[in-house]
């Protein structure tokens, strides 16, 4: 079998093995829907104060609350995706098995992220959408190619994700107990990445610096591209801002790779 045909397969396992888990899915499901109300009403009362917050209106807002519920699991932005389990192997010396593999240790978990987030987006990211849309104005494009353009910004900001969860969980080559390192990221992710608040809603100066972090690419780019707020070659323009973070991100993840694989240390039996 061919490597590009290998990592097909590793992705198309990851999705089956995610998609076994139909309670936790329907769990995730409610608990995205539930918690979008309740944003979503804080938002309506934010908005009546204060009528166009960080350029959007009430309804733009509203599709951000919703975008982002949708997006929450497939990004993995606190948790739950291959993070955790690669912390694990680091830690128990399981991760020396996967060294001995003749595949590359980053587009093995690349695969297996790429096959979780997949399910994620389809079996936890659609609904919430859907009821959000069934409750509320949203602003929900008709335009196919804006649709195209979000999903082209969607994949991106994955490959963002992917390579902040991968140096993270990479940091246990060093730290040996991941969980303090996993809290601050996932704080970070939920506060840059606008999922919180949009990012635009933050006083000028920090809210400009958020923006031009890597966090931004996760909601807030794909969020905004969606909403139309870049015009004509700016929509397409836009892209390169994640497509550069993914790019510098997975060539750092290399670099932490090849300097933490030098130095495995095997703990356990």
């Amino acid at each position: 079998m061919r490597m590009s045909g290998l990592y097909r397969a590793v992705a198309g396992s990851s999705f089956r093995r995610y998609a076994t888990y139909r309670v936790a899915t329907a769990a995730g499901v409610f608990t995205n829907t539930v918690f979008g109300f309740f944003m979503s009403y804080t938002f309506i009362a934010l908005w009546d104060q204060r009528p166009g917050l960080g350029g959007y209106d009430q309804a733009q807002a509203l599709t951000f609350v919703w975008v982002g519920q949708g997006l929450l699991a497939a990004t993995a932005v606190m948790g739950g995706g291959f993070r955790e389990e690669l912390q694990e192997r680091i830690r128990t010396g399981e991760i020396s098995i996967d060294l001995y593999r003749p595949v590359d240790l980053q587009l093995w978990w690349l695969a297996v992220d790429l096959g979780r987030s997949a399910f994620q987006l389809l079996g936890r990211g659609i609904v919430p959408v859907v009821v959000g849309g069934l409750i509320f104005e949203l602003a929900l494009p008709t335009d196919p190619l804006r649709w195209l353009l979000f999903g082209c910004a969607l994949a991106l900001g994955l490959l963002v994700a992917f390579a902040l969860n991968y140096l993270v969980a990479l940091m246990a080559f060093w730290l040996m107990d991941g969980n303090g390192l996993n809290m601050v990221s996932n704080l970070l992710g939920m506060f840059c990445s606008g999922m919180v608040m949009p990012l635009t809603v933050f006083p000028e100066g920090l809210g400009t610096v958020l923006q031009w972090l890597p966090w931004a690419a996760l909601l807030q780019v794909p969020a905004d591209v969606l909403l139309g707020r870049y015009a004509g070659g700016g929509a397409f323009a836009v892209l390169l801002f994640p497509l550069l973070w993914a790019v510098a991100l997975l060539l750092l993840g290399r670099l932490v790779q090849a300097a933490a694989t030098r130095r495995v240390v095997v703990q356990g039996g």
